[in-house]
């Protein structure tokens, strides 16, 4: 079948590698136009690009997709169908209409739950004890789109935005290669998504990142999780931003210390151990076991207390 890919970020790396190494041929990448990035700013192609150039595929870079002259290249593929693996275009009409066997998406979320740009950290957030990737034929809404195939996956409490999305894009390029074998034998089963359930997946704004101690400690446990690697949930010490990389939520038969009660104890360093730092929380207590302070290294809190740079009741935020 002949194939034509559209994504971005590393997300999509997986699948398109996956791509590669099958018999389909792949007639060309889209991929977003080279941007500025990296403290220098410099442009830099994304890793979708990077990756299309050491295969050899032609590669076009279309800012929109909706002039004549940005769908030339795409036109000129002849695709079969189009794979479409975190993009960061919307599709119009033409696009979705122009292969024969459509435009297949891997989202990485089990729809209709967290459609939408952020669905790894909406469903860490929301302390979801699952999630997966779903392949679908794409239509004109928003991930709404009938279901090709699901794979789940459980969501542990080590798990991080990052380490679920190197897991969901593994897994999601296994399922693309099922379903493009099923596409092309005319034997895909497309189910419309269920009518209830569905739920939105606003893109994560730095801003979330913020913590406030006055939330449950799961709850800021979460937020540490779900803003690694990007943002990185962030609070303030001693004048200025401290970023905590790693943190968890002390759970019922856990060996904690205990949090004082009233509000005047919320975000206060209550102890210091070998390997945590314990802060009080509206409910609860936090250890915090990876930090950074600005122009600093990231440190575990070991490293952190033996420095001396901070201390026993000493207030965060």
């Amino acid at each position: 079948m002949r194939v034509a890919f559209a994504g971005t970020p590393e997300f999509a790396l997986p699948a398109l590698r996956a791509l590669a190494a099958s018999h389909h041929q792949i007639v060309g990448v889209l991929t977003q136009p080279d941007r500025p990035s990296g403290r220098g700013r410099q442009i830099v192609p994304s890793p979708v690009k990077l990756a299309a150039v050491s295969f050899g595929f032609p590669i076009a870079q279309p800012a929109r997709l909706r002039s004549e002259e940005e769908l030339a290249a795409l036109r000129d593929w002849h695709p079969d169908a189009l794979v479409v693996v975190a993009y960061g275009l919307i599709l119009p009409p033409p696009v979705l209409e122009l292969p024969s066997f459509g435009c297949i998406n891997i989202h990485a979320s089990l729809l209709p739950r967290w459609r939408g740009a952020a669905p790894i950290a909406r469903a860490i957030l929301a302390g979801d004890a699952q999630t997966g990737v779903t392949i679908m034929s794409m239509d004109a809404g928003l991930d709404t789109g009938p279901i090709l195939l699901e794979r789940s996956l459980p969501i542990d409490r080590a798990a991080t935005t990052g380490s679920l999305q190197q897991a969901l894009a593994t897994l999601g390029a296994g399922a693309l290669l099922e379903v493009l074998e099923e596409v092309a034998a005319g034997t895909a089963q497309r189910r419309p998504q269920p009518p209830t359930g569905a739920t939105y997946a606003a893109k994560v704004e730095k801003s979330e990142a913020l913590i406030d101690w006055r939330a449950s400690a799961l709850a800021i446990e979460r937020q540490v999780r779900a803003f690694n690697p990007w943002p990185t949930a962030e609070t303030r010490w001693a004048g200025e931003p401290l970023r905590i990389h790693a943190a968890r939520a002390a759970m019922p038969g856990d060996r904690a210390p205990v949090a004082p009660t009233g509000a005047h104890s919320v975000g206060s360093v209550i102890a210091l151990e070998r390997e945590a730092i314990w802060v009080a929380c509206g409910e609860g207590s936090l250890a915090i076991t990876e930090l950074q302070r600005p122009g600093r290294k990231r440190l575990g809190a070991a490293e952190f207390v033996r420095g001396g740079q901070i201390s026993l009741g000493q207030r965060l935020g």
